[in-house]
């Protein structure tokens, strides 16, 4: 099939986008002894993706590397979509649907989306964890419009295959900024003072420890005002909702991480919702830990073993860390260390660490995790870790995850080693997607810019493709 597509694409296109395969020389990362994934084979590893779609991901990856290219479009689109006049607003929306939106989101609607998923399900085994991307909420009315908009995500999820898709949440859409600042101040606040009384505080698990930015609190804060307590209370009643309807239909939700400044608060959403609904053996709400904060470990070894002695089964993502530069700026404005580890070495070790003690708790049957990694090592750790420990490959409570649009590689090295993995998949009109994305791409501008491995990997199937093709074609 790869050779008859191939075929059909004229060569000169195939050479063009080929035009550094001389960087095919260049070493890809060295594989341990015995990897448990296997990224030489290269036929196999993009057996199940059309030589259409490597060659638009081979396009867009090779751009976005570019890290003055990423910022002169961000700045154009931006300037854009703030923009009255109507030609070169939706002239910016077509550039961004052509481009980074087909790259990265499933599409505009809840059909789009789920053929998307169904087609990554049938067709390369491959599971999606859903995410409606909307904005911020500044108020109750923008909440309720995006809890709308959650609930009908997981209406449309539990219509799919068994299994094949998960659902994303993110407590600022549902809550006001203002209120989980609010939240969070009060939080930190009483990490400082235990004699602080928090009348609406729900019965939860530990969200914060003595190593965490505790500073951003340098005074007492106010208590909560009626109306406050009354919005906190509905915001609360939102995720029930959510968590609800997942539970019903047996439907995972992961809650993201956002920055430090309003992330007590998300975690406070995450536990108390966790401690309501994780009784079962696989749990149904999963929080994210962000690696590459100074605290992650600590935190996350507090939070896992109070869930155990509540008899609850927490649920883990594992990610890295989208925020860096916001939290470099924030913690410099205030005269205090970044609560960001100082070099890219300590985060991997320390996403590697936290990574073996939920594989430990797994295979206890305490708890789930959700390795979401681009970072091949870090995976082949994983893997290798998971199979000593006699993890089932099969076992549910065990995920890998990748953004849809990156790190393919990995992910088809993974699922063909027999793991559950999972595509991130954002989707949603262009306009209310595009400030998620733009958001993403200044704060992962350095991983754009370090996508290598994949490039390295497309080129060299696309360079295979092609001799194959001139082969059947003499």
């Amino acid at each position: 099939m790869a050779t008859n597509i191939c075929a059909r694409i004229p060569a000169s296109l195939l050479a063009r986008s080929l035009s550094s395969a001389s960087s095919l020389t260049e070493k890809l990362p060295e594989a341990p002894s015995n990897p448990v994934i296997d990224l030489s084979d290269i036929q196999r590893l993009f057996a199940s993706v059309p030589t259409a779609s490597l060659l638009h991901s081979l396009a867009n990856l090779s751009a976005m590397a570019a890290g003055s290219l990423v910022d002169v479009g961000v700045a154009v689109l931006r300037s854009a979509l703030a923009s009255e006049g109507k030609l070169l607003r939706a002239a910016a929306i077509g550039a961004a649907r052509a481009t980074v939106h087909r790259h990265f989101c499933a599409g505009e609607g809840f059909e789009d989306a789920s053929r998307a998923v169904t087609g990554m399900w049938e067709e390369q085994g491959l599971r999606s964890i859903l995410d409606y991307g909307m904005e911020d909420a500044e108020d109750g009315a923008a909440c309720d419009r995006n809890l709308a908009g959650f609930l009908r995500t997981i209406e449309m999820a539990s219509s799919l295959p068994p299994s094949s898709a998960s659902v994303c949440v993110k407590i600022t859409a549902i809550c006001p900024i203002s209120l989980l600042e609010r939240v969070s101040d009060l939080l930190r606040w009483e990490q400082q003072d235990p004699t602080l009384q928090l009348p609406w505080k729900a019965n939860s698990i530990p969200v914060l420890c003595d190593s965490s930015p505790l500073y951003l609190t340098r005074s007492a804060p106010d208590p909560l005002t009626e109306m406050e307590e009354c919005d906190l209370q509905l915001a609360l009643q939102r995720l029930s909702k959510i968590c609800e309807r997942c539970t019903e239909a047996n439907i995972p939700l992961l809650i993201d991480a956002e920055y430090t400044s309003v992330q007590p608060a998300i975690d406070y959403f995450t536990y108390a919702a966790a401690v309501r609904f994780n009784h079962g053996d696989h749990p149904i709400v999963f929080g994210t830990i962000q690696a590459y904060l100074r605290d992650s470990k600590e935190r996350m070894v507090n939070a896992v073993r109070a869930a155990e002695r509540e008899g609850v089964s927490l649920g883990v993502k594992l990610v890295r860390g989208a925020y860096m530069t916001r939290e470099t700026k924030l913690a410099l404005s205030l005269g205090a260390p970044s609560p960001v580890h100082p070099s890219i070495h300590e985060t991997h070790n320390c996403f590697n660490s936290c990574a073996s003690f939920m594989l430990e708790k797994v295979s206890r049957r305490s708890g789930a995790v959700v390795l979401a990694t681009h970072n091949v090592q870090s995976g082949q750790l994983a893997a290798k870790k998971a199979m000593e420990l006699g993890i089932g490959r099969d076992d549910h409570k065990l995920q890998f995850a990748q953004l849809m649009g990156m790190a393919d590689g990995l992910t088809h090295g993974l699922r063909n080693a027999g793991f559950q993995v999972s595509k991130y998949v954002p989707f949603g009109p262009v306009e209310q997607v595009m400030p998620y994305l733009l958001r993403r791409a200044e704060e992962n501008r350095g991983l754009l810019c370090t996508s290598t491995v994949d490039r390295q990997l497309i080129r060299k199937e696309m360079f295979r493709r092609l001799a194959a093709a001139v082969a059947w074609r003499t």
